[in-house]
């Protein structure tokens, strides 16, 4: 059986959104699914979603639904190799050039800012 108070303790990665419709903030618990809130604030938003998230778990233990651990980023290293066209990599490094940074951090520039606008 699943203790209530350990899964509430546990660090589970929040989503915080702007609502644009209604104003102010939703917030979300991607690993444990349809556990949202909201708040006129961030402040309130997370204040009321950390309650959410308590309810949530008490329910999901009542009607006896596992509860998922956190998602972790450990198993993930942060490096991963890409066989690029050569222009391409001549044109990234004079990119990174002009801009005075290294290649990687350009090219991880991009990449958030390209996944940003996609989120």
């Amino acid at each position: 059986m699943q203790n209530a108070d350990e899964l509430i303790a546990k660090n589970y990665r929040m989503e915080i959104v702007r609502d644009e419709a209604e104003g102010g903030y939703v917030v979300s618990f991607p690993d444990l699914p349809g556990c949202l809130s909201s708040g006129e604030t961030i402040e309130d938003a997370i204040k009321n979603a950390d309650e959410a998230k308590k309810l949530w778990i008490y329910a999901a233990i009542e009607d006896g639904i596992q509860i998922p651990d956190p998602d972790s980023l450990n198993e993930y290293s942060g490096q991963f190799k890409l066989r690029i066209p050569k222009s391409l990599h001549k044109s990234l490094t004079e990119h990174s050039k002009k801009e005075g940074v290294s290649m990687n951090q350009y090219c991880v520039y991009l990449l958030s800012k390209y996944d940003a606008l996609n989120n």
